[in-house]
């Protein structure tokens, strides 16, 4: 007789998975082990670079006595500074020189001409005119600053699509109404892309510009520490500019996902 028993179902087995954010955090932390190791048994000599953990100490010291936040803030007013005036004049010319043919006539030839010059090429007549002190650093900042905006902005006001512009006008808005409501903010992601590349530059003038006569900064900090071979006092400026930079354009990436959000092609994480 044929057997009636069914064969018990059995429970299928689910594989643990780790989680991506883990699986990204093993190599950095192998290259941290490894570097320790190499550190410790003398592969790779404090004065080439110091090891992790002597790295951490000295940042710990660093908050402890106050001195990091110091170095920090200086470095952060510099940078905010020379970027805010930069991006003002980079919007005010690309407006003057987008919105009207006889500003771009007027205008662009100059830009496209004083951008070509590299900023630490206009160092020594900054310093000839304004002298050794913050103007001068400040200056710099907002010289490297203003074109990324003023090239992005200008481009992206003239490359408004022309239907839009058509249908403004069968709308019957006025120029001001059709910049406000249609230029304009057709132009923001030319925009944020340029004050992007703004930001980077901020960085990297600031590095130079803070071993100028600076008494206090992190670029100071950095080259003060060259002088005495920290290695270890270097490598937490470098971290600090990186992890600063992430921040920063993290706030801005932030506010172009507001900025844009009525865009169609804009999709909520």
């Amino acid at each position: 007789m044929p057997s009636n028993r069914v064969n018990p179902v059995k429970p299928r087995t689910t594989r643990w998975k780790a989680p991506d954010a883990l699986l990204r955090l093993i190599s950095p932390l192998v290259i941290l082990l490894v570097w320790e190791i190499a550190s410790r048994s003398g592969l790779l000599p404090s004065r080439v670079i110091a090891a992790p953990s002597a790295i951490g100490g000295t940042l710990w010291e660093l908050i402890e006595s106050g001195d990091l936040a110091h170095h920090l803030l200086v470095s952060l007013q510099r940078a905010v500074t020379g970027l805010l005036i930069g991006v003002a004049i980079g919007v005010v010319l690309a407006l003057i020189t987008g919105l009207s043919r006889r500003g771009e006539v007027i205008l662009d030839s100059p830009m496209q001409m004083l951008r070509t010059i590299p900023s630490l090429a206009l160092v020594p007549l900054f310093i000839l005119w304004f002298g050794i002190g913050e103007f001068t650093k400040i200056a710099l900042i907002v010289t490297g600053t203003t074109f990324p905006v003023y090239l992005n902005l200008f481009a992206g006001i003239r490359n408004i699509d022309p239907k839009l512009i058509e249908a403004g006008n069968t709308l019957g808005l006025t120029r001001l109404e059709l910049i406000w409501h249609v230029i304009l903010p057709g132009a923001l992601p030319s925009f944020f892309v340029g004050l992007r590349y703004a930001l980077a530059i901020s960085w990297l003038a600031l590095v130079f510009v803070e071993q100028i006569n600076s008494t206090a900064g992190i670029g100071y900090l950095a080259s003060d520490a060259r002088d005495f071979m920290r290695t270890d006092v270097i490598v937490i400026c470098l971290l600090i500019y990186s992890v600063l930079g992430l921040l920063i354009d993290g706030l801005i990436r932030t506010l172009e996902r507001f900025a844009l959000a009525w865009r169609p092609s804009f999709v909520r994480s």
